[in-house]
């Protein structure tokens, strides 16, 4: 069986649906905005196209294996309380039928720093809320904690609050290739970021450079073979992460490669430059660390846009001048740089599917059958070998 990357139009914002060969499904973000609800608005129906792409389970509750939420920003999880259940599993509706979540990948740094800069929209509180309650199941007797209700933690919170949640906890730089609390031979997952306060940092400075997201790079199986798909995904991390993730990576940059990126914060200028593209265009300067920590292309790779349509006008994002730089890494590789808010048109945009089979990834038509039900419980050429 062969994996696949399924990336929604979701205007500027990210939803993006990782399928194993396993059939295990990680759901990244979500934006399910209130026009895309509304079967009189031209958007598109990205809840719809979700549902097609899921299984049911014996009890019939469609579900995802693990949701990682990026970052707490509207665009990242917009929907999440209307089109997802959240709560204890006996209290699902069969007439509701939201969508079960077995597993929450979730960050507390990326919490707590957006907390202290802005305020939580309804559904990035309710994510919050649902996993604090997995958290206190876990510590209250781990041994309980059963599907729907399991959380993994990414990336240690500050003054040691996660020190007690050994099992569950993924330190930064560290690989792990775990869903629902079950080990996979389908993927290995490297957690980057988001990077903890540097020393030299004060409260404020770390508050204002860390625009925080969680950073993964993922290896996915194809037909059985290791490794052939990195794909890199990032949220909205700006320049001054990626500066930080290159010093961390430069000497191992295979930590960074990839076949597919998904350019960070909707193809922003602010992810490569300090400069505002708005005001400066084509003499705004781009960050060298920045523009390297997301160079590192394998051939032929693929770099997307989760993004409205680009358009040569000073709007960012998405930004033009972004799109440029991507266009020639990717050319670089004899890749491709595509937006989704493009494919196949500006006006009915539709899910983006890459395939990723014994010769890697490869883009495909996104036709799909309705939901099935679960019984129990090329784009180039890629190395072998995870670095």
């Amino acid at each position: 069986m062969t994996a696949s990357l399924n990336f929604f139009p979701v205007d500027n914002g990210d939803m993006c649906l990782v399928e194993l060969e396993s059939r295990h499904k990680i759901l990244i973000d979500i934006n399910i905005r209130a026009v895309a609800d509304d079967p009189d608005e031209d958007a598109s129906d990205v809840a719809a196209d979700l549902r097609k792409r899921l299984e049911r389970d014996t009890s019939g509750r469609l579900f995802v294996d693990a949701f990682l939420l990026s970052h707490p920003d509207k665009d990242h999880c917009t929907g999440l309380k209307k089109h997802f259940h959240l709560g204890p599993l006996e209290d699902w509706s069969k007439e509701a039928d939201k969508i079960v979540i077995r597993e929450i990948w979730s960050s507390p740094l990326v919490f707590r720093r957006a907390s202290k800069n802005l305020a939580l929209c309804d559904d990035a509180k309710a994510f919050n809320k649902e996993a604090r309650r997995r958290v206190k199941l876990f510590r209250e007797d781990s041994s309980l904690v059963d599907d729907c209700e399991r959380i993994l933690i990414l990336g240690e919170d500050e003054d040691g609050k996660t020190d007690d949640l050994g099992d569950i906890l993924v330190k930064v730089d560290q690989v792990f290739n775990k869903v629902n609390g079950y080990v996979e031979n389908s993927f290995v997952a490297r957690l980057i970021g988001p990077l903890p306060k540097h020393e030299d940092e004060d409260e404020e400075e770390a508050r204002a450079k860390n625009r925080s997201s969680t950073i993964i790079q993922f290896s996915l199986t194809g037909n059985g073979l290791a490794d052939k798909c990195r794909f890199l995904t990032g949220g909205d991390a700006e320049v001054a992460i990626w500066e930080k993730v290159w010093e961390r990576h430069k000497y191992h940059p295979e930590n960074l490669s990839y076949d597919i990126l998904q350019a960070p914060h909707h193809c922003s200028w602010h992810s490569l430059s300090y400069d505002s593209w708005s005001e400066l265009g084509d003499e705004a300067e781009v960050s060298a660390d920045a523009r390297l920590a997301l160079s590192q292309a394998r051939d032929g790779a693929l770099l997307i846009a989760s993004s409205k349509a680009i358009e040569d006008d000073d709007i960012d994002p998405p930004c033009i001048g972004a799109k440029r730089e991507y266009t020639q890494i990717a050319t670089s590789v004899a890749g491709e740089f595509v937006c989704i808010g493009e494919r196949p048109n500006k006006v009915k945009p539709q899910v983006l599917v890459v395939e990723v089979g014994e010769h890697g990834p490869k883009l495909k038509n996104s036709l799909l059958a309705p939901a099935t039900v679960l019984g129990a419980s090329s784009i180039g050429s890629q190395p072998q070998g995870h670095g």
